[in-house]
C-alpha cells in the first residue's frame, strides 16, 4: 500500500480483503497500482496480467454490456472490500478551537488584561491605604463595604469579554454548520449515469462502486478511476490532475486509463470503474493533502510562536515552493480583483482604527497627567513607597477607560455585520433558486453592470420542438403529414436521425398524465427524435437492429466542427455517414439534394444561396434554429482514410433541412425589463444563427427596434477587434462593446475575449462589473474571468458549475435578477450597520473622552460600554443586516466601485444625530442633577456606589441608540422609517429584547453595572429624549444634503486602485495600499474580515472526491480573488500541480486563521 499503511482506513480495508480474498478475481491493491501507470505502460500491464479488459470485468463479476446486477448484498460486498466512493472531510473546528481563536482579539485581550490586574489590586490592601498622606483623585471618603466590592468591575469586565467570545464563537460555528449543510447538498445533486442490470440509471456519485459500468459523455467530470472499454472520439482533459493543458485522447488499445476529476471535453463511451473513493488516483491526493497539512500546521505553530506579532503582519502569499514562474504567473492570471464591498471596508477600518487609537492614547495621557500634576505638583505631595499601590490603582482606572475609549471606537461589529448579511442571504437565495458556492459573488452582484447571457436554456427553455421543415424540395411550415414524404426519404431521414445522435438521447413518456414527454440528453437531438415520432416512426427498432458497438467511427460534435457524423458498415460492406449540424455549414458541404421522388439531384453554389435566401434566412427570422440533415455513401475498397477529416465531410446529399423553435422562457422579458431599469445591460452570446438570434433578442426585449445597437457575427466581432497583426487591441474592443447586444456564431474565445474586454475596459468612468451565464465545458473560461459566474443547475455540465459562483437551480434568467436584489441588498444592510455603528462610535468616543479629561471619569464605564458594544455590534449587526430586499432596490442604478461606503447622505446622518446626542448627554452630565433633584455623579471617589446621575446618562444614552436604530433603516434620507418594518420580525424582537435587558441592567444590575434603579418619572425621561432621536431624524431628512459641501465621504476606492493589480504589477505579491498603512494594532480588524475568507476557504476544502480537483484548482484563484484584504494573514496558496510533486509543501493552513 506504499505509505499509505499508517491510516486505519487503509488497513481495515486490508483486513477485508485477506478474508475475500477469493470473492473476486483481483484485490483492491492490484488495481489500485494498475491506476497509476499511464499509457502504453498500462495497456502493456493488463495484456500481461489479464489479457484484456474484459477478463477484468469477468474477473470483477461484471458484464461490459449490461453492467452489475444491482442487487444490495452484491453492492454492499463490493464496498466493503474495495471501498466507497466517498473521500471522509476534513474535521471541522471544535467549539473550543472557535472560543480560543475569538479570544486571540487584540482589544480583548487588552480589556482582559486590565481586568485581571484590576482584580489582582482590588484583593490587594497595601498598607498604605488608610495614610492620610497619599493622595486621592478629588477626595470623597470610602466605607469599608464599597473597598469590598471592588472586584467587582474587573469580574464584569472578565464576563462581558466571555459574553463577546461566545457570541463570535457561536456565529462561527454555526456559520461553519452552514456551510456542511450547503456542501453535502451540492454533492448530493451531483449524478451519475451508470448500467445496471441492463438499464441506464443515475445514480448518486457516493453510490458508484468498482465493477460498476459508467457511461461517460461530453462535460462530465470524472467520479472514479477506471479502464475505457467502448465509446468514441473521447478526449480528456487532465490539466487537474497532470497540469498537461493538452487534451488527451482515450483508446482502448493505446490509453484506456480513465481518472477521478478529470474532465470529459469531447466524444463520449463507457468505462469500467477500477477505483473509487480514497483509493482512486484523486483521493490518494487527499489523503496526502489530509496528511501533509498536518505536519506543516505544527511547523507552523511553531514558527509562529517565535515571531508572534510580526509575523502576523506580513505575511505575503509565498509562492509554492519549488513552483516554478510559471506557476505564478498562471495563478496572478486569474486572480480577481478584492471584492468591491472588501477593498471599502479594508479602507475604512484603517481609516476607523488609526482614529480610535489615536482618541484612547490621548485619553490616558491626559487622565495620567493631570492626576500627577494635581497630586504631586498642585498639591505638592511627595510619593511615598507605601502610597504606590494607591497610585497604581489609580494608572489602573485610568488605562481601563483608555482601552474603553478604544473597543467602542474599533467597530468589531462589522465583519460580524457582513458575514451575517452574507449568510442570511446566502441562506434566503437558496429559496430563490441560487445556491452560491462563494459568499462574496453575492455582494459583488449587487453591482453588476452587465450581464453576458447565453440564448439557450436560460432566456429560452430549452424544449426544442421541429416546427417547420423542408424536405423534398418542398418548405413546410408545419409538421409534414408523413404519406407527403417519399417512402426512400423518410427511410433514410429516420436512419439519420436516429443513428447519428448519442444514444444516451431518448425521449421518454410523461412522468404524469397530460405533461409533455420528457426529453433526456442533447436537447437538440431530442428535437430532432421528438420530429420522427411526430412523423408517426420510431427511432428504437433501428437503434435496436444498430447497436452503439456496431458503429464504426464517430466524429462527435464540437465547437470547432459544429457537426456531428457516424460512419456506419451497410450489409454490402460499403460504408454510409451520416451527418448533421448547422444548416449554413453543412450545406457548404453537399454537392446534391434529395428531390421529391427520393432521388439525389445535383446542388450547386447558386443554388445554395436561393436556398439560404428563401429558406434558411425565413426559418432563421422567426427564431427558428436550422439543422441540416445529410448523407455519403463510400465504397468498400479502398476503404477512406478517416482520419482525413476535410475530404470524408465533404460531397453530402442533404436530405433535408428543419428549422427548430426554442420557445422563450415566459417570465424573461420582465426580468430583462427589470434589470435595464436597474442599470444593467444584458447581452447575448449564443453559437446560433445571427438571423435566430436577434429574433430571440428582439422577443426577450434585450434589443428595441428602433435602437442604436449591434448585432455581430463571431468572425466579424473578431475582425474588428483585432489589428492588421492579429492580436486583440482594447481601444478597438472599447469602440465595440458599449452598443454591442447580441453576438451570435461565437466561439467559447469569443465570449471570453468579450468578457475580458469590458472587464478591462476604462472606456467609462465606473469599471465594469460583468455578470455570465453558462451551462456548456466551453464556457468554463469566460466563468471564470467574469466578475460572478452563473452555471446551470441542470443543464449546466459539472466543469461548467466548477468555474461558477453561484449555481442557478432552476436554469432561469429571472433567478438572475434575484441576485441583483439580494447583493444589492446586502450592501444596503452593511451601509445601514455602519450609519448606526458609527453614530454609537462617534458619540461614546467622545462623551468617554470629553468626560474622562473634564471629570477624570468616564461617565459610561467599562462594563456599560461593552454593553452598548454588544447591542450596536451584534444585536445591531443581526437586527439590520436581515432586512429582506424590496423591489425598490431595483429601481436605481448599480453603486459601481469608486461611490464611497458611506456617502454624503449618510456622514450628515451620523453627524446630525452625533449632535443630537452629545448636546443631550453634555447636558446631562454637566446640569442633569439640578434637572432631576438627585445628587451629582461627578467626582465620585474611586469605590463610590454608583449614582442615579450617571445611570440616567448611560440609560438615555442607550434609548437614543435604540431609537436610532430604527432611524439606520433608511440610508438614502427617506422620510418614512417604518416602512415595512413588520416584514423584518427579527429587528423587531432584537429592539424589544434590548429593551427589556436594559430595564433588567438599570433596575437590578447594581454594581458591576454601576446602575442604581431609576423611579419611573426618570424612566419616562429618558424613553422621551430617545424618541426625540425619531423627530430629529424627521429634521435632518429636511436639510438637502447638497448644501453641505464640507462633507467628507469615506471609505471610497480611489481611481489609482481600480487598475486591476496585474497591470500595475505582475508579482502576486502585490500589497494594496491601505494595507502599507497597516500597524499591528489594526491587525484585528482583519481578522474578521479574515474569517469572512475562511469560511469562503471552508466550502472549497469540503468540496467531495468529485469536485476536489476543481476546488484545490479554484484555491489558487480564488481564495485569491476577495481576500487579497489581508494579505498579511491570509495562508499561503499552492497550485495543485507542486502539491503533487511535494506533497509536503502545502498552505500552513493555520497561519491567517487564529
Amino acid at each position: 500500500m506504499g505509505d499509505m499503511t499508517n491510516s486505519d482506513f487503509y488497513s481495515k480495508n486490508q483486513r477485508n480483503e485477506s478474508s475475500h480474498g477469493g470473492e473476486f478475481g483481483c484485490t483492491m491493491e492490484e488495481l489500485r497500482s494498475l491506476m497509476e501507470l499511464r499509457g502504453t505502460e498500462a495497456v502493456v500491464k493488463i495484456k500481461e496480467t489479464y489479457g484484456d479488459t474484459e477478463a477484468i470485468c469477468r474477473r470483477l463479476k461484471t458484464s461490459p454490456v449490461e453492467g452489475l446486477p444491482g442487487t444490495a448484498p452484491d453492492l454492499e460486498k463490493r464496498k466493503q472490500i474495495f471501498g466507497q466512493n466517498f473521500i471522509p472531510p476534513k474535521k471541522p473546528k471544535t467549539f473550543l478551537q472557535l472560543v480560543w481563536e475569538a479570544l486571540q482579539d487584540v482589544t480583548l485581550i487588552i480589556l482582559e488584561i486590565a481586568a485581571i490586574i484590576s482584580l489582582g489590586l482590588s484583593f490587594y490592601h497595601p498598607p498604605g491605604e488608610g495614610n492620610e498622606g497619599c493622595a486621592t483623585a478629588q477626595g470623597g471618603a470610602e466605607d469599608e463595604g464599597e473597598a469590598e466590592a471592588g472586584w467587582i468591575e474587573g469580574a464584569a469586565i472578565l464576563l462581558s469579554v466571555i459574553c463577546v467570545v461566545l457570541v463570535t464563537a457561536f456565529n462561527d460555528w454555526s456559520k461553519e454548520k452552514q456551510f456542511r449543510g450547503l456542501q453535502s447538498r451540492i454533492e448530493q445533486e451531483q449524478k451519475f449515469t451508470v448500467v445496471r442490470a441492463g438499464q441506464v440509471v443515475q445514480i448518486p456519485v457516493a453510490e458508484i462502486v468498482v465493477g460498476d459500468i459508467a457511461q461517460v459523455k461530453y462535460g462530465d467530470l470524472l467520479p472514479a478511476d477506471g479502464l475505457f472499454i467502448q465509446g468514441n472520439d473521447l478526449k480528456i482533459d487532465e490539466s487537474s490532475l497532470t497540469g498537461e493543458s493538452d487534451q488527451v485522447r482515450k483508446s482502448v488499445d493505446k490509453d484506456p486509463m480513465l481518472l477521478s476529476g478529470t474532465h470529459v471535453m469531447e466524444g463520449s463511451g463507457r468505462m469500467l470503474v477500477t477505483a473509487v473513493g480514497v483509493n482512486s488516483q484523486t483521493g490518494i491526493i487527499f489523503t496526502l493533502l489530509g496528511a501533509g497539512g498536518e505536519e506543516e500546521e505544527k511547523k507552523d505553530k511553531k514558527a509562529k510562536q517565535q515571531d508572534g506579532a510580526a509575523a502576523m503582519e506580513m505575511q505575503p502569499l509565498k509562492s509554492a515552493e519549488g513552483g516554478d514562474a510559471d506557476d505564478r504567473k498562471k495563478a496572478s492570471m486569474h486572480k480577481k480583483e478584492k471584492s468591491v464591498l472588501q477593498g471599502k471596508l479594508t479602507k475604512l477600518a484603517v481609516q476607523i482604527g488609526k482614529a480610535g487609537l489615536v482618541m484612547s492614547a490621548i485619553t490616558v495621557i491626559i487622565l495620567v497627567l493631570y492626576f500627577t500634576v494635581d497630586t504631586f505638583v498642585v498639591n505638592k505631595k511627595p510619593w511615598l513607597p507605601e502610597c504606590t499601590p494607591v497610585y497604581v490603582q489609580y494608572f489602573v482606572k485610568f488605562f481601563i477607560i483608555g482601552v474603553t475609549v478604544l473597543v467602542v471606537a474599533v467597530p468589531e461589529g462589522l465583519p460580524l455585520a457582513v458575514t451575517i448579511s452574507l449568510a442570511y442571504s446566502v441562506k434566503k437565495m437558496m429559496k430563490d433558486n441560487n445556491l452560491v458556492r462563494h459568499l462574496d459573488a453575492c455582494e459583488t452582484m449587487g453591482n453588476a453592470t452587465a450581464i453576458c447571457s447565453d440564448k439557450t436554456g436560460t432566456l429560452t427553455t430549452n424544449r426544442m420542438t421541429v416546427v417547420q421543415a423542408y424536405v423534398g424540395d418542398v418548405h413546410y411550415k408545419e409538421i409534414p403529414d408523413p404519406s407527403s414524404i417519399n417512402t426512400k426519404t423518410m427511410e433514410l431521414l429516420v436512419n439519420a436521425i436516429a443513428i447519428n445522435s448519442a444514444y444516451t438521447t431518448k425521449i421518454l413518456p410523461p412522468e404524469k398524465e397530460g405533461a409533455l414527454p420528457r426529453q433526456v440528453g442533447n436537447k437538440t437531438e431530442c428535437g430532432l427524435l421528438g420530429f420522427v415520432l411526430d412523423l408517426k416512426q420510431d427511432y428504437e427498432p433501428v437503434r435496436s437492429q444498430m447497436p452503439e458497438e456496431k458503429l464504426y467511427k464517430v466524429y462527435t460534435f464540437n465547437s470547432v466542427r459544429k457537426s456531428m457524423s457516424t460512419v456506419i458498415k451497410l450489409p454490402d460492406e460499403s460504408f454510409r455517414m451520416y451527418s448533421k449540424g448547422a444548416s449554413e455549414i453543412v450545406l457548404k458541404k453537399c454537392c446534391k439534394i434529395l428531390n421529391g421522388a427520393g432521388e439525389p439531384r445535383v446542388f450547386r453554389p447558386r443554388d445554395r444561396d436561393e436556398m439560404v435566401k428563401k429558406v434558411i434566412e425565413p426559418m432563421a427570422c422567426d427564431g427558428l434554429r436550422t439543422i441540416c440533415v445529410a448523407y455519403r455513401d463510400f465504397p468498400s475498397s479502398p476503404e477512406p482514410d478517416w482520419d482525413n477529416e476535410n475530404d470524408i465531410l465533404n460531397e453530402l446529399t442533404c436530405i433535408c433541412v428543419v428549422g427548430i423553435e426554442d420557445p422563450v422562457r415566459p417570465e424573461v422579458p420582465e426580468a430583462i425589463r427589470k434589470c435595464q431599469r436597474a442599470g444593467i445591460t444584458v447581452r447575448m452570446v449564443t453559437g446560433d444563427n445571427i438571423n435566430t438570434a436577434r429574433a430571440i433578442a428582439i422577443k426577450c426585449g434585450i434589443i428595441h427596434p428602433g435602437e442604436d445597437f449591434l448585432c455581430l457575427e463571431g468572425k466579424e466581432f473578431n475582425r474588428r477587434i483585432r489589428n492588421e497583426k492579429g492580436e486583440i487591441e482594447q481601444e478597438r474592443i472599447d469602440k465595440i462593446w458599449p452598443k454591442l447586444r447580441v453576438l451570435a456564431r461565437s466561439s467559447p474565445t469569443d465570449k471570453h475575449t468579450l468578457v475580458k474586454g469590458i472587464i478591462d475596459s476604462t472606456h467609462t468612468e465606473q469599471r465594469q462589473v460583468v455578470a455570465v451565464t453558462g451551462d456548456g465545458t466551453n464556457d468554463g473560461p469566460a466563468l471564470k474571468k467574469a466578475d460572478v459566474g452563473f452555471a446551470m443547475g441542470i443543464a449546466g455540465t459539472d466543469v461548467a458549475k466548477e468555474a461558477s459562483d453561484i449555481i442557478l437551480t432552476d436554469d432561469n434568467f429571472s433567478s438572475i435578477v434575484k441576485a441583483v436584489m439580494w447583493g444589492r441588498n446586502v450592501y444596503d444592510s452593511i451601509s445601514k450597520f455602519l450609519q448606526f455603528q458609527l453614530t454609537v462610535n462617534v458619540v461614546a468616543v467622545i462623551v468617554a473622552f470629553t468626560g474622562a479629561c473634564i471629570t477624570q471619569d468616564s461617565p459610561l464605564k467599562a462594563v456599560q460600554m461593552l454593553w452598548v458594544n454588544l447591542i450596536m455590534d451584534t444585536f445591531a449587526s443581526l437586527a439590520l443586516a436581515t432586512e429582506p430586499p424590496t423591489e425598490t432596490l431595483l429601481l436605481r442604478k448599480p453603486y459601481g466601485r469608486n461611490k464611497p461606503l458611506i456617502s454624503r447622505t449618510m456622514m450628515k446622518n451620523i453627524l446630525g444625530h452625533a449632535v443630537y446626542q452629545l448636546a443631550l448627554i453634555f447636558t446631562l452630565l454637566f446640569v442633569g442633577e439640578k434637572m432631576f433633584q438627585i445628587d451629582s455623579g461627578r467626582n465620585a471617589p474611586l469605590h463610590s456606589p454608583p449614582s442615579e446621575h450617571y445611570t440616567i446618562i448611560f440609560n438615555t444614552f442607550v434609548m437614543m441608540q435604540l431609537f436610532n436604530e430604527i432611524n439606520a433603516r433608511k440610508i438614502h434620507g427617506e422620510r418614512n422609517v417604518f416602512d415595512g418594518i413588520f416584514r423584518n420580525p427579527i429587528f423587531c424582537t432584537i429592539v424589544l429584547g434590548t429593551f427589556a435587558i436594559q430595564i433588567v441592567i438599570v433596575q437590578f444590575g447594581g454594581k458591576p453595572f454601576s446602575c442604581s434603579p431609576l423611579q419611573l418619572d426618570q424612566w419616562m425621561w429618558c424613553i422621551f429624549i430617545g424618541l426625540g432621536e425619531l423627530v430629529w431624524g424627521q429634521v435632518i431628512a429636511t436639510i438637502p444634503t447638497s448644501r453641505l459641501k464640507f462633507l467628507k465621504e469615506a471609505g471610497r476606492l480611489t481611481q489609482k486602485e481600480e487598475i486591476p493589480e496585474e497591470e500595475l504589477n505582475e508579482d502576486v505579491e502585490e500589497i494594496d495600499h491601505a494595507e502599507r498603512e497597516l500597524r499591528r494594532g489594526q491587525i484585528l480588524w482583519f481578522r474578521g474580515l479574515n474569517r469572512i475568507q475562511t469560511q469562503i476557504e471552508v466550502v472549497n476544502t469540503f468540496k467531495s472526491g468529485a469536485s476536489f480537483q476543481g476546488a484545490l484548482r479554484r484555491q489558487s484563484s480564488v481564495t485569491s480573488q476577495s481576500q487579497d484584504v489581508a494579505n498579511l494573514s491570509s495562508p499561503s496558496r499552492v497550485s495543485l500541480s507542486n502539491a503533487l510533486s511535494s506533497p509536503t509543501s502545502l498552505p500552513p493552513a493555520a497561519a491567517g486563521q487564529g
